[in-house]
């Protein structure tokens, strides 16, 4: 939740892009909003980066790290 997205908006966006559920969607937004970021999903280079752009296109703060 900031200036510009909602809680909503993110929790919709994480549902319709990222396959979360309701619940799982809420909390890593709930995550996200106090500790300033969260892994929201894990995968393949080749899987997320399409995801990220997306959700980056919707006027989410994303960017993928790596895991090791």
């Amino acid at each position: 939740n900031d200036d510009v997205n909602t809680f909503d908006w993110v929790i919709e966006n994480l549902i319709k892009y990222c396959n979360h559920n309701k619940i799982q969607a809420e909390q890593c937004a709930l995550i996200v909003h106090t500790r300033g970021k969260h892994a929201v999903k894990y995968g393949e280079l080749s899987e997320l980066a399409p995801i990220c752009q997306t959700l980056a296109d919707c006027g989410l703060s994303v960017k993928l790290e790596s895991n090791e």
